[in-house]
């Protein structure tokens, strides 16, 4: 089964996750950023950690 079919087929069932961000010293959810914030939001480079530097 493909993951999308998958995602449709337990759409019901799922719980909705909220994402957070910090903005300007605090957490704000992303849900309530106005449409230019968001596509900021998601041009955003995630820093992901090697394993070596553990």
């Amino acid at each position: 089964m493909k993951k999308q079919e998958l995602l449709e087929k337990n759409h019901d069932s799922r719980t909705r996750c909220i994402v957070y961000t910090r903005v300007m010293g605090y957490h704000r959810p992303v849900e309530s950023f106005n449409v230019g914030k968001k596509a900021e939001h998601n041009q955003r480079v995630k820093f992901v950690e090697s394993k070596d530097c553990i």
